[in-house]
């Protein structure tokens, strides 16, 4: 295993940390902006699930190495017990060693990164992608692209001031079946859609109860944490544990529901903010140490009356979707049922099979024969050409779903209805959900910066 050079690590870290409390971090100064060559070198932050190999190779270290003329060139992770399989895997799919790397700051002043991938918790995905933006980086961000609102919006604009390529994760935008879905909806298939429908039903188990325990040899513990409060070390609160706590992640809604909402978004047009935000559920069953529910109901009502819904149920359920998760479009002539599987159309009121398609079916191309995510081949088409609008899933498409499912969060953990308005993007006379809007306070010197 490549290991970081302590005494360089130790004296970046002293620049960057300066430079980061006076707002400035001091990797902006005299940067030149990158231009990719003939092969684009990656660094993927967060290898141990979606990030490296996942599932059989459908991770963003495998996806980076089977595409042409992309190089994962280094992979970052808190736990260096992680990297002698990353770097096998790598191996494994035909590519060059890349090197490793603890501190992602330590990423920002290698010149020879183009673009990094972030698959790390999600309490740390903006001040990743902000510091990427700004040391000259494109980003590939996996959702949710924030942990606040606040965080949100100033990705957003970290990505416009620097001019970065930075696509959100939510790949079911670069899926054939589901562009020729929403094809068939914007065309008028099932009429005027008047709500939206996503449900996710994926089992979780127990995750019990544990006692605090001393941090593991090659866990870099207050990396791990961030910008959130420090704790003891508690495997509980680890590798996708963390999930489960209000200080590092966003609840189901936005671990999974951003990929839902994102596609009734896209299929009902709507690139406004909610109006109306009411959410009931809670936590059953088990006796853990989980703090966000396990059952989760959103309703959204926009501007014009239309309504969005997500629906978590993380124990035992019916299934109303082939895979347990996908999306519901209802419209004045008819409906649609659309996942991973593919789509169906039913039409009036006796459910007369309109249009339908499935997966399995579709023509494969080049990418689906190698098992490319097409999503990532878009990402890395536009850090070429440069050209922001070529991006499938720009970043304030991310934005706007991961900020619909931190309201339903809000409204949760306020329990009442809220009132938001999307010209100020506060709510309306409450000042008790405003707070949630940011994190009250971050750790130094993981700080969101004031003016990005």
């Amino acid at each position: 295993m490549e290991n970081v050079n302590r005494r360089g690590f130790i004296k970046n870290s002293a620049v960057l940390t300066a430079g980061i409390a006076a707002g400035v971090p001091a990797y902006i100064k005299g940067y030149a902006q990158n231009k990719p060559g003939e092969v684009i070198n990656i660094a993927v932050v967060g290898i141990r699930s979606r990030g490296g190999y996942y599932y059989g190779g459908s991770g963003h270290t495998a996806n980076y190495t089977k595409i042409k003329n992309s190089r994962v060139t280094a992979i970052c992770d808190v736990d260096e017990n992680l990297f002698p399989q990353a770097v096998a895997d790598i191996e494994k799919l035909g590519g060059a060693k890349p090197k490793t790397v603890v501190d992602f700051r330590e990423l920002l002043d290698d010149k020879d990164i183009d673009a990094v991938s972030i698959a790390s918790p999600d309490h740390w995905h903006a001040l990743q992608a902000i510091w990427a933006c700004q040391a000259g980086k494109d980003v590939y961000l996996e959702k949710p692209i924030c942990y606040t609102i606040e965080e949100g919006k100033k990705v957003v604009q970290a990505a416009r001031k620097y001019n970065r390529i930075v696509q959100t994760g939510t790949q079911s935008r670069s899926h054939k079946q589901f562009q020729k879905a929403i094809k068939l909806l914007h065309e008028g298939v099932i009429g005027d859609i008047y709500m939206g429908r996503g449900v996710v039903y994926g089992h979780r188990a127990s995750i019990g109860r544990v006692a605090d325990s001393p941090v593991p040899n090659g866990v870099h513990w207050d990396l791990h944490r961030g910008p959130a409060p420090m704790i003891p070390f508690n495997n509980n609160h680890f590798h996708y544990n963390w999930h489960w706590y209000w200080d590092t992640g966003t609840s189901e809604f936005g671990n999974n529901g951003v990929h839902l909402m994102d596609v009734i978004r896209w299929g009902m047009k709507k690139n406004e903010h909610p109006k109306k935000i009411h959410c009931s559920g809670g936590f059953f069953a088990w006796d853990s140490d989980q703090q966000i529910p396990n059952l989760q109901i959103g309703t959204y009502e926009f501007a014009d009356g239309t309504i969005m819904e997500t629906e978590v149920r993380s124990l035992f359920t019916n299934s109303e979707h082939p895979d347990k998760s996908g999306c519901f479009f209802y419209g004045t002539k008819g409906w649609m049922q659309l996942g991973d599987d593919g789509y169906v159309v039913f039409l009036g009121p006796k459910n007369e099979p309109g249009p339908s398609l499935k997966a399995s079916e579709m023509e494969k191309n080049e990418y689906d024969k190698a098992e490319i995510d097409f999503h990532f081949v878009n990402f890395l088409d536009c850090v070429r050409s440069r050209k922001i609008e070529d991006l499938n899933a720009e970043i304030h498409e991310g934005y706007m779903s991961t900020s619909m499912m931190l309201m339903g969060n809000i409204a949760y953990r306020t329990g009442r209805k809220l009132i938001f308005d999307g010209k100020t993007e506060k709510f309306v006379n409450d000042d008790d959900a405003n707070t949630y809007l940011k994190r009250a306070e971050y750790r130094k010197p993981f700080i969101l910066p004031s003016e990005v």
